[in-house]
């Protein structure tokens, strides 16, 4: 269907708002919402809001009935088809039908292999009115990475860049504190807040001893939305292809999950001396010793919707080289470091323009007293 009205739009237009609500709170699940209406009046709406916990449509059919109304002969606006299978939770297709609602409006399939087509099937099969593809570009937005590691098994990659203006992410003696300013640096909170993991490398953890952390009090907005634990923290990844790290970096004080990836073997006496939240993943290096970044992806793919890339040059350069990156962050500082100063990332030379890889740019602004750009390597639909 192509000729939505203006009412359609609106009340998808609400359903995805709703949905954006759990963007901090639903992983590994996607974000959903749903809006019933009946004779153009709402009458129930709701989201997912956690793992395990009722779905979006589940939420709205229970506003109805809470209210003392009923679904029957309603249109409920949904941002993701609803699911047919039994999970943590029955399903929302099924639950739907027996509330005898007429029509669902249903803006993007799901990628799930369990549910792609099927529950737009059982709804039709069931006389429901069904119509397909309304504002299905802002609604994929909002699951960029669970329909991204449904179709291939592997997570959205982010690489956020913080750099000045003539492209140098710290001095030439390694200096970087600080690039961006303070409304910048909350800005990456969020994205952190966001994410399913982060991956570093062993030379920052070694050189700026980070936490790399969500740090609540600096979420802004967020904080009036969400408590600080319903927050996840991302676990974090660092690569440390030779096992060098000891228990002593102040990432390990931090109480969430961290995986330390290498490419020999930690000594069961080393491991010892981690804390309880850390564990051990071993890959074979490549022949240049470095950890194999696919196999990675495709180990944290089995459960991580979005990872969040904040390494040095060589290592988010690997990234990019390797045409792994699905999107970039860059922070852009009013601030010129020098010829001297580090690259934002390490590549290899291209010899014509061709060689070198176009991004589209998806949104720029301000934040703060910097800019903030994003973009993408290819539009996901």
């Amino acid at each position: 269907m192509s000729n939505w009205s203006t009412f359609d739009t609106q009340m998808m237009s609400r359903a995805i708002a709703l949905a954006e609500k759990g963007r901090y709170t639903t992983r590994p699940n996607p974000c959903v919402g749903c809006v019933i209406v009946y004779q153009n009046k709402i009458i129930g709406e709701g989201y997912h809001q956690r793992a395990g916990q009722g779905h979006a449509e589940v939420n709205a059919l229970k506003m109805v009935h809470d209210n003392g109304l009923s679904a029957e002969g309603a249109t409920a606006y949904v941002t993701l088809e609803p699911c047919s299978h039994y999970g943590r939770t029955p399903p929302c297709a099924l639950g739907l039908i027996n509330a005898k609602v007429a029509r669902v409006v249903v803006a993007v399939t799901d990628a799930n292999p369990e549910v792609s087509g099927r529950g737009i099937t059982l709804l039709r099969e069931a006389g429901v009115e069904v119509d397909v593809g309304l504002l299905c570009e802002q609604a994929y937005d909002l699951n960029l990475g669970f329909m991204k590691r449904m179709k291939t098994g592997l997570p959205w990659i982010t690489v956020k860049i913080a750099a000045s203006l003539d492209g140098k992410t710290a001095l030439s003696n390694g200096v970087s504190k600080w690039i961006t300013g303070s409304a910048a640096r909350a800005d990456v909170q969020k994205y952190r807040a966001s994410h399913c993991a982060l991956i570093t490398g062993v030379e920052t953890i070694l050189v700026d001893d980070p936490s790399l952390n969500v740090r609540y009090e600096t979420l802004g907005e967020l904080t009036t939305r969400h408590t600080k634990d319903e927050f996840f923290q991302p676990l974090r990844v660092v690569l440390d292809s030779r096992a060098r790290l000891t228990a002593t970096q102040q990432l390990f004080s931090i109480q969430s999950p961290i995986l330390l990836v290498s490419g020999c073997h930690y000594p069961e006496s080393v491991k010892a001396e981690f804390p309880e939240h850390v564990s051990f993943l071993q890959l074979t290096c490549d022949s240049s010793g470095r950890i194999p970044l696919l196999a990675l992806l495709t180990y944290l793919g089995q459960h991580a919707n979005s990872v969040l890339i904040e390494a040095g040059a060589t290592l988010a350069g690997a990234f990019v080289a390797q045409g792994l990156v699905d999107e970039v962050v860059l922070y852009q500082a009013p601030k010129i470091l020098g010829s001297h100063g580090r690259n934002m990332l390490q590549l290899p030379d291209y010899s014509t323009m061709e060689q070198t890889p176009a991004l589209q740019l998806i949104d720029e602004r301000n934040v703060g007293q910097d800019k903030r750009y994003i973009l993408r390597y290819n539009q996901p639909y």
